[in-house]
């Protein structure tokens, strides 16, 4: 794993290509990112941004929000996928903002994780963009990068988030997670487009896999596998062509 300090060269590095980085939800105050943040489980961002507007004008705050039933909610969240669980969570989440914390979201992570449907991702989330209170969400995207990256070096993202947290200024976690966010979905996807990457050169994962496969004679099955990303199998042999004996004289 880097040294802190090589980490934040590269998480510097990583800043000029995606400038200004912050959460795609759109949100006016911590309930709607909540509220928001919720609905993102396993759904786009876009596709949450699309619900949300119609649901924060009927929904205005955590009292309106605890007096709907899941029946009159499903479908309103339907396009968002787990609309039946995340239904649950949203009126759950409300009442139990409503009855211990006077309608107010709380500002503590200890408090937010006592919600129904909220995780320490979500909390950090809404702790570090609405409250004003650092904090490091780390999602798929931040776990694939900063492991392929070799700023971190773990499948726990409680763990990830220690390690970056360690290394990274606490004014700069957000941001630290918003801009491995987004290099996870536009560059280092699944399939990453290592040449559209300004870190490629301190990447454990280009070093050791992608390199070696290009080089003469070496095959992806030569490198260190990087957690969370196994090397590509080596390419079988082609089959040796078979000659014409006629065309061979």
């Amino acid at each position: 794993m880097h040294s802190p300090a090589r980490t934040r060269a590269i998480m510097k590095k990583l800043g000029t290509q995606h400038p200004n980085a912050d959460t795609e939800l759109h949100y006016r105050n911590a309930y709607e990112l909540l509220v928001a943040t919720i609905l993102s489980a396993q759904c786009t961002d876009e596709r949450v941004n699309q619900v949300t507007p119609a649901l924060f004008k009927r929904y205005p705050d955590a009292q309106a929000l605890a007096q709907a039933t899941t029946q009159e909610l499903e479908p309103q969240i339907q396009s968002t996928g787990f609309f039946r669980m995340k239904s649950k969570a949203l009126v759950g989440m409300a009442n139990a903002v409503l009855e211990r914390h006077t309608g107010e979201i709380p500002a503590r992570m200890e408090d937010l994780t006592e919600l129904p449907g909220v995780g320490r991702k979500t909390a950090n989330v809404v702790l570090g963009h609405a409250l004003g209170v650092p904090g490091l969400p780390v999602d798929r995207h931040v776990l694939r990068v900063s492991n392929r990256i070799g700023i971190a070096d773990s499948d726990d993202p409680e763990v990830v988030e220690q390690q970056l947290c360690s290394a990274i200024p606490a004014r700069q976690w957000t941001l630290t997670s918003d801009t491995l966010i987004l290099h996870g979905r536009r560059i280092c996807k699944p399939k990453p487009l290592c040449d559209q990457c300004v870190v490629r050169d301190d990447c454990n994962y280009y070093q050791t896999v992608l390199r070696v496969a290009a080089r003469p004679g070496k095959t992806a099955g030569g490198g260190r596998e990087v957690r969370g990303v196994k090397p590509a199998a080596a390419r079988p042999k082609a089959a040796a062509r078979r000659v014409n004996p006629r065309r061979a004289r």
